[in-house]
């Protein structure tokens, strides 16, 4: 059974698989600042100061005690932070149809260079050799 594991952990699409969900990982939380630290503080801005962050629809408030502490959280629909999640969403899209529009024409353009093989004799042709030599 061990050898079967290791067999199988040590296939190419596996540690290929792996390789890419830890550089997908890396890539996210890149895309995050990217969105969260470059994109919506301008576009926030624009708005009207908006912090995309905060934006929430409060359904229930928290209820407080007495001497100040929270006895029940405030129940609210943050979606601020679900646009950020969108527009994170678009930027990895959009970044990974690159990469991958780049890789098609990269193999397009190896497969174009790759030499072809001068193309052999037609049956017609083969018959027709066969024919002269069985004549002669």
């Amino acid at each position: 059974m061990w050898k079967d594991f290791k067999a199988f952990i040590m296939k190419g699409n596996v540690l290929d698989l792996a390789v890419a969900v830890i550089i997908a990982g890396a890539f996210g939380a890149i895309v995050t600042s990217f969105t969260n630290d470059i994109i919506l503080p301008p576009v926030g801005m624009l708005l009207g100061g908006v912090d995309f962050s905060n934006l929430a629809l409060e359904i229930s408030a928290a209820e407080m005690g007495q001497n100040g502490e929270i006895i029940k959280e405030a129940v609210s629909i943050k979606y601020g932070n679900f646009i950020q999640q969108i527009i994170n969403f678009l930027i990895i899209a959009a970044s990974i149809f690159m990469v991958v529009k780049a890789a098609e024409a990269a193999q397009k353009k190896k497969e174009e260079e790759a030499p072809t093989a001068p193309a052999g004799p037609t049956t017609e042709e083969l018959l027709a050799q066969i024919r002269d030599l069985l004549k002669k």
